[in-house]
């Protein structure tokens, strides 16, 4: 059974019922069978209404969902074939990030993701998709040879953060970080960077430097975590569900904003809920950017990617 969030609990009441029902199948009563209908038309009413207003502190709870899918759910889901690629050839394999060639409905592309793991021991072996400096050089590297080969680059964006700690540190996350920017900037292969779940940071703007900027539907984009700006504005991590509302987190927001290029809409009640739907609706929208970009001169894409950055963030000043 999906794990229920707690502003999710009315549905679940309701889907307790349903499924009660169902149970019975073919036993059911014509009285049974038109409460059956009853509910269920109540519950895709219930859940249409709650999730088109959720708040930004619900939507991180989406994003962040146990049973939301990951790097490794999709590529089982779009890939016709998937050759994953190791290490960064300096230090070693950081199991954060993840990528290799993919086909995609007959096309190759460069496929590089977060991965934080769904069970214990996968979690504590990608460090929860928090990547540390080898894995933005892994993913640098398969960059630049995608390049190398005139391969589209695809990246899926899930990660709460950087690796923080010392050996992050020791091992230069901050120049691993700033040279992922800086190559991505001017790679001459089209770039698609999509956030699949929650997107923090500078750890998840070292692989969104990109052509074309997509979120899911429920995702989230943000400078900083949101506990990580309750502590610095409030001294508290209970403020966060307030740093949330503040930083207009949502990818409905960042669309209004101009900050990201499309929005991919996600299954009723979230991609946790339907991994399948959620990978019918990914690949689509990967396609159809990989054959919008074709076409472009090289030039100037890659100067209207230079350009979309450099916007980011622009005012004016009265004079």
């Amino acid at each position: 059974m999906t794990y229920i969030l707690e502003f999710e609990k009315p549905l679940a009441e309701l889907e307790k019922k349903l499924h009660a029902l169902q149970s019975k199948d073919k036993k059911l009563k014509p009285q049974e069978r038109a409460q059956l209908a009853a509910l269920e038309a109540e519950l895709q009413q219930k859940t249409e209404e709650m999730y088109s207003h959720l708040t930004s502190w619900q939507c991180l709870q989406v994003a962040r969902h146990r049973d939301r899918p990951y790097l490794r759910d999709y590529i089982q889901r779009i890939c016709d074939d998937f050759s994953e690629l190791h290490g960064d050839r300096r230090f070693g394999d950081d199991r954060a990030i993840q990528g290799g060639l993919a086909v995609i409905a007959g096309r190759t592309v460069m496929l590089i993701g977060h991965q934080k793991g769904r069970d214990t021991k996968e979690k504590v072996e990608c460090n929860f998709g928090i990547a540390h400096s080898e894995g933005y050089r892994k993913a640098l590297r398969l960059m630049q040879q995608a390049e190398k080969f005139g391969i589209p680059i695809v990246t899926l964006v899930d990660t709460s953060g950087a690796a923080p700690d010392l050996a992050a540190e020791q091992r230069s996350i901050s120049q691993a970080l700033a040279e992922n920017l800086y190559v991505m900037a001017e790679l001459r292969v089209p770039i698609i960077a999509i956030v699949i779940g929650e997107a923090s940071s500078g750890g998840a703007l070292a692989l969104a430097v990109a052509d074309r900027v997509l979120m899911l539907e429920y995702s989230i984009y943000t400078v900083i975590s949101v506990e990580g700006a309750s502590s610095i504005l409030w001294r508290d991590t209970i403020y966060a569900p307030h740093a949330a509302e503040a930083m207009k987190i949502q990818a409905r927001d960042l669309y209004q904003f101009g900050l990201i290029d499309e929005l991919i809409p996600e299954p009723l009640g979230g991609a946790h809920r339907d991994h399948d739907a959620a990978a019918r609706a990914l690949k689509a929208a990967i396609l159809k950017h990989l054959d919008a970009l074709a076409p472009l001169n090289i030039e100037e894409r890659v100067q209207q990617r230079y350009d979309k950055f450099r916007k980011i963030g622009a005012f004016a000043v009265a004079e």
